[in-house]
């Protein structure tokens, strides 16, 4: 067991190494919680793409959000956070979680929130440690501070996905064997 994590470790640390030499050689810093990003938006993108139409209106119980609501509050917030990242109002005025229903409608405003929060994600490092201000809230971090707090909230909700899906009979894209459904 030992020497399966003292291979794992070497594999993971070595790769981020090789990663963020490559990354600084062609000009761009990497963020640590890039790969998280990438990881997350992912597993979020998929599940909503696996869920059937009719689950979209399915909430666990009538205290908590519809899947549906859950993918459009993920959209709201990857505009919030990743506007504070990158030091500018949202480009999104809609409430997704509220005007969007169907899901084709959600997906798209999904898909368009991972697109803006991806040129978040592309900052350097240098740029990542300048402050920035929510607009909503007035509160100041750093730009990658509000990078790292978006996609912990991501992998927070997708938590809420995994167990929607579990309760629908359907496993989770974190759960699947690498390229394909279960």
């Amino acid at each position: 067991m030992q020497r399966l994590f003292v291979v794992l470790a070497l594999c993971v640390f070595g790769t981020s190494a090789l990663a963020q030499q490559a990354s600084s050689a062609a000009g761009a810093a990497p963020l640590a919680s890039k790969t998280s990003y990438d990881l997350v938006k992912g597993y979020i993108t998929r599940a909503a793409e696996q869920m059937p139409e009719a689950d979209y209106a399915f909430a666990p119980t009538p205290e908590v959000r519809t899947f549906g609501r859950l993918i459009g509050h993920i959209a709201n917030a990857n505009y919030a956070l990743c506007a504070n990242a990158l030091g500018e109002r949202s480009p999104s005025a809609e409430n997704i979680e509220q005007q969007r229903t169907t899901k084709s409608a959600l997906i798209e405003a999904l898909g368009a929130s991972f697109t803006y929060c991806d040129r978040a994600y592309a900052q350097t490092e240098r740029e990542a440690a300048m402050p920035a201000q929510n607009f909503f809230t007035g509160a100041s971090a750093t730009r990658g501070t509000w990078l790292a707090f978006n996609a912990a909230h991501d992998f927070e909700h997708y938590g809420n996905i995994v167990t929607y899906m579990r309760l629908k009979g359907m496993v989770p894209p974190s759960s699947q064997p690498p390229g394909g459904n279960e």
